[in-house]
């Protein structure tokens, strides 16, 4: 009879101290492996494993591609890496980006619960936004066990929350208790149930292949989803929309792949940016028609120079009004939306 010896864990903002905290509380004999994606930046030296170390609880490394999986050791997905399952061992690649993050958090869920199954633990804790939720979504598809950071006690709580919210949860605990239930949860007989959902498993597999980089498969994956009036913030492509049970989320041709609030995300600072790179063209014509005015100016045609002048002024007038545009202008995403920062609403989900 097998066990549950493979532990997914994704945090984003906030999630440094609970990493900490739920490795201290892993049991030393764990019989399981663990694996972990913490978002950080590219240029980040990845330092979380020498700080999981030093709890002197699992040995903890960066992983390396083709690494054979081993019981009893914690992985670490590497600066601007995906760390993805295989059999029996670890593939580290430089795939598309998903919901903006290399490495994010779904593919590790995704990978595992496709290759692993019902032999899987996923645990999402203190981020923004939502990675996690649909690799969340894909473990408890094939049986596998679901667990958040209770997001009132989260630093962050939009990701444990937006997972509770989309997701069927089976543990939604503090912190604290997060290891030794991990721990409880890998001792306990296991038998192994075949999954048999062809469609999904179709979109599963070609969905890994993507991040594993190759591009002849995320043509394909337009077959498994209508295409959007939307375009991919990261590159342009058309995205295709596709539906994990009750969720859509998108995906472009060359694989980069957004959740909808990422998108949203995407978007909205998009709009920011593309504001502001208004304004900065008109401010750069309102100086050249300056210019041209004092040119003018100085070889005494002071009417041509007056036309000039008072074009320019009427450019900055219109970079003025944009500017006020900016001011209102916000990041729309779910946590701006629904505000579940706000006490009753966490506590309701929660339970």
């Amino acid at each position: 009879m097998k066990n549950r010896n493979i532990i997914v864990i994704g945090a984003s903002a906030g999630g440094f101290d609970a990493i900490k905290e739920v490795v201290a509380r892993l049991p030393a004999d764990l019989n399981a492996a663990v694996f972990i994606v913490w978002h950080l930046s590219p240029e980040t030296t990845g330092i979380l494993p020498d700080v999981l170390n030093k709890l002197n609880t699992l040995p903890t490394a960066n992983a390396r591609d083709w690494e054979d999986i081993k019981m009893g050791h914690i992985y670490v997905a590497p600066p601007d890496r995906h760390m993805l399952l295989e059999a029996d061992h670890i593939r580290v690649t430089k795939g598309p980006k998903e919901n903006r993050f290399r490495p994010a958090v779904d593919p590790l869920f995704r990978s595992a619960a496709y290759v692993f199954g019902p032999r899987v633990i996923g645990v999402v804790l203190s981020g923004a936004l939502d990675d996690g939720t649909a690799g969340l979504w894909t473990i408890k598809e094939r049986g596998g066990i679901t667990m958040v950071q209770d997001p009132r006690e989260a630093v962050v709580p939009a990701m444990p929350f937006n997972a509770l919210r989309e997701v069927n949860i089976d543990f939604n605990l503090p912190v604290a208790a997060i290891g030794k239930t991990l721990g409880e949860l890998t001792v306990e007989p296991l038998k192994e149930v075949k999954y048999k959902n062809t469609e999904e498993n179709k979109k599963t597999e070609l969905e890994l292949h993507i991040a594993m980089q190759d591009d002849q498969n995320s043509r394909v994956l337009f077959e498994l989803g209508e295409l959007s009036p939307f375009t991919c913030p990261e590159c342009s492509g058309v995205l295709a929309a596709i539906t994990d049970g009750r969720r859509v989320r998108y995906r472009c041709h060359t694989g980069h792949a957004f959740s909808a609030d990422s998108l949203l995300a995407s978007l909205t600072e998009k709009t920011e940016q593309t504001l502001w790179n208004a304004v900065k063209d008109i401010q750069e014509t309102a100086m050249l028609l300056n210019h041209v005015g004092d040119h003018f100016a100085e070889n005494n045609h002071p009417h041509e120079a007056a036309l000039y002048f008072q074009k320019a002024k009427e450019s900055l007038m219109r970079s003025q009004t944009i500017k006020s545009v900016l001011l209102e202008h916000e990041k729309v995403s779910v946590e701006s939306i629904e505000t579940f920062n706000d006490k009753e609403g966490v506590d309701k989900l929660a339970g």
